[in-house]
């Protein structure tokens, strides 16, 4: 699938708000500092579409981007935020676990997960509220150009076996570097192939 646009909708925190129709939507999370503005603004071929920042945790709302005049792309906050007061942290999980739990448009969910780590609580525990919420989701490991073959297969292994513990099988997952453009093409036509099948 190629980007022929890809335009700002609206933001906001209150899921009753976002847009009211049965476009398809696809919603990208992750931890603070974990990527995920620049994969987007590498999968768009738009530089600044989502705002990239040095200060992690720079998403504080639910940010609707139309694609291709037929899918949404949604950028949520992180669940692991920087520099956010506990109030605010409690106002983003609710709103969060506002929009998977009503949001009937989402097809699916992307965990966004920095492969130079190793397996975090965090992000295993976020994993498995949407595995017990069915909520489908992809695990899109971001990062890659910082690690070498080897180390990359060695992490996806430990990955493996620690899911492996609780799930019955792997989620689908993805390899991807915003700087060199991996995964692009392969998480792109992952959306498109969706959306053909939605259409029938």
């Amino acid at each position: 699938m190629k980007i022929k646009s890809a335009e700002f909708v609206i933001s906001n925190q209150d899921v009753a708000k976002c847009p009211n129709n049965n476009i398809p939507e696809y919603a990208f999370i992750g931890r603070s500092n974990v990527g995920k503005s620049s994969l987007i603004n590498m999968l768009t071929d738009r530089k600044s579409l989502a705002k990239t920042s040095g200060r992690p945790g720079k998403t504080q709302l639910i940010n609707h981007f139309i694609i291709n005049k037929n899918w949404y792309l949604v950028d949520l906050p992180g669940y692991g935020y920087a520099r956010v007061s506990k109030s605010s942290k409690k106002t983003f999980q609710k709103f969060i676990t506002a929009y998977f739990n009503k949001r009937k448009q989402l097809v699916s969910a992307f965990v966004l997960v920095d492969i130079r780590h190793e397996p975090q609580p965090i992000d295993l525990n976020f994993m498995s509220w949407l595995g017990e919420h069915m909520i489908p989701f992809s695990i899109v490991f971001t990062k890659a150009d910082k690690l070498k073959p080897k180390a990359i297969e060695n992490h996806i292994e430990d990955y493996k076996n620690t899911l492996l513990e609780t799930w019955e099988e792997m989620p689908n997952y993805f390899i991807t570097s915003a700087s060199k453009s991996i995964g692009k093409d392969e998480l792109l036509n992952y959306i498109g192939s969706i959306n053909a099948e939605l259409k029938e």
